[in-house]
């Protein structure tokens, strides 16, 4: 069934946002950083901005944790592309829509044009995956932006799957959280497509290695 009328999308933001507060909330978190400076509340402090990508399965766990008006995340303008922004406008998201499939060069010149706000977010397999890959996108994002991308690997102990492409995640009560994050990459701003490749092989490299590893780190908290 499609939500579409206006007042049940806002009420289902209303309720979800509720859910992620009172659900998400009752995880312990667990943070290693390879480099601290990169933690997004020190660099909130300290005014370094970067582009935050974790991966779509996942994305309760930054949805509760950094919920803040500087961390602009973009949303694709898929079908349940609103139902999604109700709920992370209400947790304290700035939000941009579309994606690399869809309105993707009107979402990369708002997400440009955004910079000096804060922090960017993307979820760099979604909307439609594969599962844990990270589309050209997020590195042509950095180059046009001059932003480093710090691709995070994170995970629940045992959550709940969805029968989705990308199996998204809902963490059990009071389970624990991990979050992995590695070294910033750096997209040069003149980067060709072959340079924009080897970045986005780079960061996905990344991104799974610290997704196993946050994976294998949660099931011993």
């Amino acid at each position: 069934m499609k939500i579409q009328h206006p007042l049940l999308v806002r009420a289902v933001g209303v309720t979800g946002a509720w859910t992620v507060r009172r659900l998400v909330g009752t995880c312990p978190f667990h943070f290693r950083y390879a480099d601290p400076t990169l933690n997004p509340e020190f660099a909130r402090r300290t005014g370094q901005r970067y582009i935050y990508a974790f991966f779509h399965e996942v994305m309760l766990f930054p949805a509760y944790f950094w919920a803040w008006p500087e961390m602009q995340i973009l949303i694709s303008d898929h079908r349940d592309g609103e139902l999604i922004t109700q709920v992370v406008k209400r947790l304290g998201f700035g939000v941009v829509r579309g994606s690399t499939t869809r309105g993707g060069a009107r979402a990369l010149r708002e997400m440009t044009s955004r910079v000096d706000r804060g922090h960017l977010c993307v979820t760099p397999d979604g909307p439609k995956g594969p599962r844990r890959h990270v589309h050209q996108g997020l590195a042509y994002l950095a180059s046009r932006t001059g932003l480093p991308i710090v691709g995070v690997g994170m995970a629940f102990r045992d959550p709940w799957r969805a029968k989705s492409w990308d199996r998204f995640a809902v963490p059990r009560p009071f389970q624990p959280a991990a979050c992995v994050v590695p070294e910033a990459v750096h997209v040069p701003a003149d980067a060709d497509r072959e340079t924009i490749e080897a970045c986005r092989q780079e960061v996905e490299r990344r991104m799974q290695s610290c997704t196993l590893e946050a994976e294998a780190w949660v099931e011993q908290l």
